[in-house]
């Protein structure tokens, strides 16, 4: 069908570009609108990915918004960290789900890290989590230095626990390292669900 070729179908050729080659296009402005909606998600900016989106879909051929308005769900449910939205719109673009731990990672931050939006409540228990998630961790790296260092005639309180909060920077650093990698190829993932929805198939 001849809408295939429209603008949608530009999302492919456009997703290279930077944000602000994006903002300036005019020519294919529906699918520049969707790009920048999908990126601003995988910021978890939800309220600028709905905005892109809402101008993309006032721009967009009427046989294209069903297929935009999936984009705009699985986009909407990332950057507001809905898992389970997200998998069952992921699903819906014919792209395999995000996996167990990526789904309980989102879960996760969505109780650390509430959407813009959520009740003070809400906040306050995300602070919460935060402190106590990092003392657990300076738990766990004061009990390892301890355990290491027992054979050697143990260490100072002060000093484990200065120690372990080096060993907990370092995991976490090799973590957000391998994660970091795994972000980019769930990105690649959703842009190919992106240019799939956009060629009809």
């Amino acid at each position: 069908m001849q809408y295939r070729a429209g603008t949608l179908a530009a999302v492919q050729q456009l997703e290279s570009r930077s944000d602000e080659q994006l903002l300036r296009e005019t020519r294919h402005r529906v699918a520049a609108r969707a790009i920048l909606g999908a990126r601003a998600a995988e910021r978890y900016e939800a309220k600028q990915a709905r905005t892109y989106f809402n101008e993309a879909l006032a721009g967009a051929h009427p046989q294209e918004r069903p297929a935009l308005r999936q984009m705009m769900k699985a986009s909407l449910a990332l950057a507001e960290r809905r898992p389970d939205e997200l998998k069952e719109a992921v699903e819906k673009l014919g792209q395999a789900p995000p996996s167990s731990r990526q789904l309980l990672l989102l879960r996760v931050m969505g109780l650390i890290s509430p959407p813009p939006g959520s009740s003070a409540l809400l906040r306050a228990r995300g602070v919460v989590l935060l402190l106590l998630l990092v003392l657990a961790l300076i738990a766990v790296g004061f009990g390892l230095v301890e355990l290491v260092a027992l054979p050697f005639g143990g260490v100072s309180t002060p000093g484990a626990i200065l120690l372990g909060v080096v060993v907990v920077a370092a995991v976490l650093g090799v973590l957000t390292l391998f994660g970091r990698r795994r972000q980019q190829r769930a990105t690649e993932d959703r842009r190919q669900a992106a240019r799939d929805a956009a060629s009809g198939r």
